[in-house]
Formats: C-alpha cells, sequence, structure tokens
C-alpha cells in the first residue's frame, strides 16, 4: 500500500462514486484489522490508526492493566505497564504499536477484498438512500433492454425494472428511449437496490401535472385525488384556497398547452380535470363531467350516492363499459349509482322527501284547503235553493 496509490483510490471513490471520505476511512481500517486478525495473534483487541494523506497506518493493540495476567493477548499485568507510563492503573487500558514488519505484504490481498466489499456495501447503501428519497416521484432514464418479464430503465448509476402490470397498455417500449417513469418502491437487497417502477400509477399522472403546473408546485393549487385507467382515461380533482384562482383554468393552461403536454407524455390518454368540492353532492356532479347532472341524492351512512341524469345523458354518464363512473366514483370515494330522469320518476326519486315540519304545514294547508272547499259547497246549495223557491214563485 503505497502512500500515492491510496490517496489516489480514495480521491476517485470519493469523487467519482461520491462516498464519504469517513466511510473509506472506516473501511480500510476495518479491512486492516481483519488482516491482521487472520494472519496474526499476538493480540485479539485492535484498532487501526490510518494516515490517508501519508498512506502509513500502525496496528494498535488494546489490553487491560491487571495484577495477574491470564491471557497476554488481551492483558498487561501493572508492572511492565508502568514501564512504559507510571500513570498507569489497575483497569486501564494500554495501548501498544504491533504493526508486524511483513505486514503490508502479508495481508495486503486480504486487506484489498476486505476494502472492496465494504466499498461496495458503502456504495449500495449510499444508492439505497438517493432512491428512497425518490420514492413516489417520477426519475427519469433511458431504456436499455426488454424482455419478456421486465423492462429495464438505466437510471445512470443503477436500474430500474418496469413490470408488465406496471406498463400502460397504449405504449410501447424500445431500447435507448428516454423515458419518464414513477418510482413505486425500493428495496434494500445484497446486491445494491431493487427499484420497482410504474407508467400506470396515478401518483404518475400527480407529478406530471406538478411539473408542468407552477400553481400546483408552488402550492396554489392542490391536487385533490387522481382516478386512472392507464393508457385510456384519467380523472384529476383539483382545488385553490383563494377564490380568485382558477384551479381548473391553471392546469388546463392557456389554449390548453399544459394539459396537453401531459397527454402527450402519456401517450395520448384522456384526462378530465375537475373541481374538488367539499359538499359530495357538488364533487360528484363535477366528476361526472362531461355528463349534465339533474340532481345527486346522498346517503351519507352508506357513502352512496344516487345521481340522476337527462335521459339523452345517461349512457355519456355511464361511459364506454362503465368508465366514466367508474373513474368518477374512484375519484370522489363514494358509490355512484346512475338513473335517467324517467326512471327516478317511476321509482319516485325525482322529488325529495319533505321534512317533518314541512308534513305538518301541508297537512295544515290541505285542512284550509277542505274548509274552504266546504264553505263553497255550502254558498253554492244556498244559491241553489234560492232559485229553486223564485222560479216557484
Amino acid at each position: 500500500m503505497k502512500s500515492n496509490e491510496l490517496l489516489l483510490a480514495t480521491e476517485y471513490l470519493e469523487k467519482e462514486k461520491r462516498i464519504p471520505r469517513e466511510v473509506l476511512v472506516d473501511a480500510i481500517e476495518a479491512a486492516l484489522i481483519t488482516a491482521y486478525k487472520k494472519n496474526y495473534e499476538s493480540a485479539r483487541n485492535v484498532r487501526v490508526e490510518l494516515n490517508l494523506d501519508s498512506g502509513t497506518f500502525h496496528v494498535i493493540a488494546r489490553k487491560e492493566v491487571v495484577e495477574e495476567v491470564f491471557d497476554d493477548r488481551e492483558e498487561i499485568d501493572l508492572s511492565t505497564a508502568l514501564v512504559k507510563n507510571p500513570a498507569y492503573e489497575i483497569g486501564d487500558i494500554y495501548e501498544e504499536d504491533v504493526t508486524p514488519k511483513d505486514f503490508g505484504r502479508v495481508g495486503a490481498q486480504a486487506a484489498k477484498q476486505a476494502v472492496m466489499q465494504r466499498l461496495r456495501d458503502a456504495e449500495r447503501e449510499i444508492l439505497y438512500e438517493e432512491f428512497i428519497d425518490k420514492e413516489n416521484d417520477i426519475v427519469t432514464g433511458v431504456i436499455d433492454r426488454v424482455d419478456h418479464r421486465y423492462v429495464y430503465v438505466n437510471l445512470g448509476r443503477t436500474e430500474a425494472v418496469l413490470s408488465e402490470a406496471e406498463r400502460s397498455p397504449n405504449e410501447t417500449y424500445l431500447p435507448n428511449e428516454r423515458i419518464k417513469v414513477y418510482v413505486n418502491k425500493v428495496e434494500q437487497t445484497t446486491k445494491g437496490p431493487q427499484i420497482f417502477v410504474s407508467r400506470s400509477h396515478p401518483g404518475l399522472l400527480k407529478r406530471l401535472f406538478e411539473q408542468e403546473v407552477p400553481e400546483i408546485f408552488e402550492g396554489t393549487v392542490e391536487v385533490k385525488s387522481v382516478a386512472r385507467e392507464a393508457g385510456d382515461r384519467s380523472k384529476i380533482s383539483v382545488y385553490a384556497e383563494n377564490n380568485d384562482v382558477d384551479a381548473v383554468g391553471a392546469c388546463v393552461g392557456a389554449k390548453g398547452a399544459r394539459v396537453e403536454a401531459v397527454v402527450e407524455e402519456l401517450g395520448g390518454e384522456k384526462i378530465d380535470i375537475v373541481q374538488w368540492d367539499a359538499d359530495p353532492k357538488v364533487f360528484v356532479r363535477n366528476a361526472l363531467s362531461p355528463s349534465q347532472v339533474v340532481d345527486v341524492i346522498v346517503d351519507e351512512e352508506n357513502q352512496s350516492t344516487t345521481v340522476i341524469v337527462p335521459d339523452y345523458q345517461l349512457s355519456l354518464a355511464i361511459g364506454k363499459r362503465g368508465q366514466n363512473a367508474r373513474l368518477a366514483a374512484k375519484l370522489t370515494g363514494w358509490k355512484i349509482d346512475i338513473k335517467s330522469e324517467s326512471d327516478a320518476k317511476a321509482l319516485g326519486l325525482d322529488q325529495p322527501q319533505p321534512k317533518v315540519e314541512e308534513v305538518v304545514e301541508d297537512e295544515e294547508i290541505v285542512d284550509e284547503e277542505v274548509n274552504e272547499t266546504t264553505v263553497a259547497e255550502n254558498v253554492n246549495e244556498d244559491i241553489i235553493e234560492l232559485e229553486d223557491e223564485t222560479e216557484e214563485k
């Protein structure tokens, strides 16, 4: 281990591999201790003093000061220790340089292997820490290769895998093609971090809007929920606390530029942007866009709604293969049962149920109407009788 070679190696690993200097020092010291213990039996408890700048190191034996020695590899008697330093007392740790003259030659290969292993471990840990922070975020890579199981995406210092289940049905994946992927999960393995990515996850849509819409990135506009059927159609609900901010308009952009950029990235996937609302009646109505809604009946207890739409809008509200209703339900978190106006009337759903107070008032109105009708009938009878008497005369 020449000093210049050690310095060059550590500088390269520190700069190119981004491994901190202290990690390198710990790895080399641990490797030297391992090599020493493997080839020498003069001491069990040792530490290494390493000077990276000079490339020198020393093996220091650590022994406990005792009155009577039972194992000279771990203990030293008080009288011997006092020769070196009169301040030693029973129980102190005595340190002595025990670096063998041929240690560099004997332990070089073993030390090198141990150092490389520790460095690989450190690099894997750094990679893991780097990508665990990117979980639930977007990264850009280049497709390396494709097989029957995975699309392998080169992320620079490591590789991610895109499984068939996480692909978008309307996309093809070709080698050397740049691609944006959503990091689903990062796992630490003995071979390094395993990164699982997706092109079909709803989070990809949300992150793409964050990149395209400054108001979302800044927090002025908030993405409340996303419902997605990858490659076909998606819905996203947005909200702005400031009433002067048009949340939907911000996401659409001038002449639709912002939403079109997201659509293009997702290979032509259709996207509905709707206004979020705390009132489920309003939110469900918005979520069923582009269909018109006559009324929304909410069942809070069962977290469900019955939506009444014009007869000619029924198929639009339900959507192809039920897609529009299904996405609206995912977006709002409410069950949605869609009825046409004619079906609603047949089932008596077109008239809201009156409250108890309203029923009482209605009964009073009915009583008044009955009384007025009775009076009118009595008056009519009196008139008829009077006319009869006049004719007789």
